[in-house]
């Protein structure tokens, strides 16, 4: 802090004598140094007078010397934000944080902040002065430099010019100290106060993701997730968060949850050093700043869009002929336990497929199917959107071509799935069955041919021969004549007959000869 000087002749080893009333032109110049007024306060503290703090000179409003280093206001060290003005001992009012305090800029506020925070809480007189010094030349530095009547321009040898007299054994630390704490003011930065927290959503999983802090890179603080855990810890909540780096997120569907979209927030509470200062006043005296409390701010963000419950449908089958068409009884169900839902309540839609084979024999279960192995017929399903998961019966629509045995394998792939399904199901997924599971092979037998009647060989019947006549053993009727004599007769009359037949052949050999 630098005071007003002293009227020339008078020294710190003697009492000054009866102050003189300044004359008009030095009054106007103390008013126009204090020209810059204040803005308005938000609550002005209960007024009390500042005590001596840390540093070098004479505790005064008016010395040869002046005040350099720290006045203390309560429990703060509070440093000279107006040079050229009486050194505050009178009543001193605590006027909050202000970010207008003395009408100074928010770059010389947050470097006056930075330099009262990080070292002006001190019990060190040479660092108190060294930032007492600093602070009054980022305010005024060519009021800091020339008010004692110091005519260069050199900031070290201004200090010196004073030192000397307060302090010649610290004035060379004190020159060191306070040109490392104005370097070191001037890399500060006005922070951006505010931000924004970024969610992003992996399109391939939506379990997964990032959470970002789009925030002023001196900013500090932490996140917490509602829906989410961070994929490096497992916990929802994280600190010391790195300003604009990326977190991965594990995003699961809440417990309880019957399927429909979800969404995750976050939330965010950071701090950034404040371009402000705690103002204190003296009613025509030195203005002072202490520590500002960094600037608090809270940020929250949720999803875009809600994050699509996504799972990995499986199947199970039974089949079974009837009718000659091959029947197939489909359960389906979430390999994660829960199917999907739509917003409206409505589940996800699947579409399964299936192509039926025939083979000559019991084929051998594989996850392969054969090469050069065609299907003989197909089969659809969609599952019902009032129904989700359960078990579902299909056919194929004409019978079986012939006797052998058929096999389904069933299938399930995005490319059958349609718009609003796809999102749930993870990326490149594809479910297939294998090839001639027992439960889907049932077998076609050829039926037996009729039966071919055997013909029965035929012969012809063996006649048996008439008995031989046998005399009547019972008397003819009464004729004249006897058995004996019929018998005799008969004798005669083949006799003749037998005669009569040679007789005609005689004849007919007798006429071939005269030809």
């Amino acid at each position: 802090m630098i005071e007003a000087p002293r009227p020339k002749g008078l020294s710190m080893h003697h009492p000054p004598p009866r102050r003189r009333r300044l004359p008009l032109t030095a009054l106007a110049l103390a008013l126009a140094a204090a020209g810059l007024v204040c803005g308005p306060t938000l609550v002005a503290a209960p007024a009390h007078a500042a005590d001596r703090g840390v540093g070098f000179g004479t505790w005064a409003p008016l010395s040869m010397t002046g005040w350099h280093g720290s006045m203390r206001v309560g429990d703060q060290q509070t440093y000279c934000i107006h040079p050229g003005l009486p050194l505050a001992t009178g009543t001193t009012t605590d006027q909050g944080i202000r970010a207008d305090a003395n009408g100074l800029s928010p770059q010389q506020l947050v470097s006056i902040n930075y330099l009262v925070t990080t070292y002006g809480q001190t019990d060190d007189p040479v660092q108190a002065a060294g930032v007492g010094w600093a602070v009054k030349a980022i305010v005024d530095r060519d009021t800091t430099l020339h008010s004692w009547g110091y005519e260069g321009d050199s900031f070290r040898e201004a200090i010196d010019y004073i030192m000397r007299r307060a302090s010649p054994e610290n004035s060379a630390a004190i020159q060191d100290r306070a040109e490392r704490y104005l370097a070191e003011a001037a890399t500060i930065r006005v922070p951006r106060i505010g931000g924004t927290l970024q969610l992003t959503t992996d399109p391939d999983d939506p379990t997964r993701g990032s959470v970002a802090a789009d925030v002023d890179p001196d900013a500090t603080g932490g996140l917490h997730l509602d829906g989410a855990v961070f994929a490096d810890t497992g916990s929802s909540d994280r600190t010391s968060v790195t300003p604009g780096m990326a977190y991965p997120i594990l995003a699961s569907p809440p417990s309880g949850s019957d399927g429909r979209p979800y969404t995750v927030r976050a939330r965010g509470a950071f701090t950034v050093r404040a371009a402000a200062v705690r103002y204190f006043t003296t009613p025509g005296q030195q203005e002072s700043a202490g520590p500002a409390e960094p600037a608090r701010f809270d940020l929250t963000a949720q999803d875009a869009t809600p994050r699509a419950v996504r799972f990995s449908p499986r199947i199970q089958t039974v089949a079974r002929l009837e009718g000659g068409r091959f029947v197939d009884d489909v359960s389906f169900a979430p390999g994660e336990g829960i199917w999907p839902r739509h917003t409206d309540g409505t589940f996800v839609r699947l579409r399964a497929r299936a192509d039926v084979y025939r083979t000559g024999a019991y084929p051998a279960e594989s996850r392969e199917i054969p090469a050069g192995l065609e299907p003989v017929a197909r089969l659809e399903l969609t599952t019902d959107p009032a129904t989700g998961p359960g078990t579902y019966t299909t056919s194929t629509t004409d019978p079986l071509p012939g006797p052998g045995v058929y096999t389904a394998v069933w299938r399930i792939e995005l490319a059958d799935q349609d718009a609003e399904t796809l999102p749930h199901l993870p990326t490149r997924y594809r479910w297939i069955e294998k090839f001639a599971t027992p439960a889907q092979t049932q077998q076609v037998v050829q039926p037996p041919a009729p039966p071919v009647p055997t013909p029965t060989p035929t012969t012809s019947p063996t006649l048996a021969p008439p008995p031989a006549a046998q005399p009547p053993t019972t008397p003819l009727a009464a004729t004249g004549v006897s058995s004996a004599g019929l018998a005799a007769g008969g004798s005669v009359g083949a006799a003749a007959v037998a005669a009569g037949v040679a007789a005609i052949v005689l004849a007919r050999r007798r006429i071939l000869t005269r030809i």
